[in-house]
């Protein structure tokens, strides 16, 4: 599962420098540029949406920051001074 998200971030900012690419070198005709941000950001909804499927069918758990222990380390900080 990380090795698919990691090749599609990949893919994604190669996309990116691509269209960086075309942007600088090929001054005349723009739709290659065009093409390449289109497909960066396609590339960039549908790794979004299969994260989110990926998530809702359990293939991955989320393990982040805890949002209640954050917000009282928070609160404690701004309560001591």
């Amino acid at each position: 599962m990380k090795l698919l998200i990691g090749l599609a971030f990949v893919t994604i900012v190669a996309s990116l420098f691509s269209a960086l690419f075309f942007l600088m070198k090929d001054r005349d005709a723009k739709g290659r540029t065009v093409r390449a941000l289109t497909l960066r950001i396609g590339l960039s909804i549908a790794l979004f949406l299969f994260i989110l499927l990926a998530w809702r069918l359990g293939w991955i758990e989320a393990n982040g920051v805890q949002f209640k222990r954050a917000a009282s380390l928070l609160q404690s900080q701004y309560t001591s001074t």
